[in-house]
């Protein structure tokens, strides 16, 4: 798809590290003016140096904290000012605990819907006009525990079915006003929040995270856990034109591991 989204603009929240950046570069690469939207400076900045050199232009960067209305408000104020517009909103930002639910207290609960979820609701609801008038797509990156309820990852599945409710009620309105909306749930992938919730479900299960790794990966039957390249490729062509007709439709990029038929 090289050079498919030229003249388009991109907005990728949590684009620092991860799935995100996997993203922010391969919309850069295919000729996307990218935003890269997270909240900490020093990892947007290694970001933006690795898009710059990947796609060979530098992405505009804004430093928010998306649990923060006012933060929100103000990556949409730069975004309007500096460009003025907006086809593409991939929502990446946010990260819940795993463990045990009963060490598990308020303040994790708070902290999972308070970035993930309301991030993502301010952002869409902020970008909408500029995604109606440009006629443009909506990427949320969601997660499989939206289909999987998990013991170990109690915050982690409400947030995510949250998001998927979320984004289905979206993808209705989003028909409407010519907006294409779809979610892609991710399996485990390899990246710095996969290591973190293996450290997290190691702590809560007395054992190391090797093990929970490993124990994870024959589990499922997997070749290997998902890279953000996987993430990537797919919500590059949710929003092409190609894609056109998937509207509502939440995706998973996990090799299989979910077992259930939706």
């Amino acid at each position: 798809m090289q050079g498919e989204f030229g003249g388009k603009v991109a907005v990728i929240t949590g684009s620092s590290r991860g799935i995100g950046r996997g993203i922010a570069e391969g919309f850069a690469k295919a000729g996307a003016r990218c935003v890269l939207v997270a909240s900490s400076e020093a990892n947007l900045a290694a970001a933006s140096a690795a898009v710059a050199k990947s796609a060979g232009k530098a992405p505009l960067t804004v430093v928010a904290d998306l649990r923060r209305p006012q933060d929100c408000e103000r990556a949409f104020a730069t975004v309007k000012e500096k460009i003025g517009r907006t086809d593409i909103l991939v929502n990446s930002a946010g990260a819940t605990r795993a463990g045990n639910f009963l060490d598990l207290g308020e303040e994790a609960w708070q902290d999972g819907f308070a970035l993930k979820f309301f991030g993502c609701v301010r952002m869409c609801r902020l970008f909408w006009p500029l995604l109606k008038a440009a006629e443009g797509h909506v990427v949320n990156i969601i997660g499989g525990a939206a289909r999987t309820p998990d013991p170990g990852f109690l915050i982690g599945g409400a947030v995510n079915a949250a998001m998927h409710n979320f984004t289905k009620g979206l993808a209705a309105m989003g028909r409407r006003d010519g907006v294409n909306v779809n979610a892609i749930l991710p399996g485990m992938t390899e990246t710095e929040r996969v290591e973190q919730l293996f450290q997290q479900r190691a702590q809560a299960e007395g054992t190391t995270p090797d093990k929970v790794r490993a124990a994870a990966i024959a589990k499922d039957g997997l070749r290997r856990l998902g890279t953000p390249q996987d993430n990537a490729a797919l919500a590059l062509f949710l929003c092409s034109e190609a894609a056109r007709h998937i509207q509502g439709t939440a995706i998973a990029v996990d090799g299989g591991a979910t077992v259930g038929l939706f």
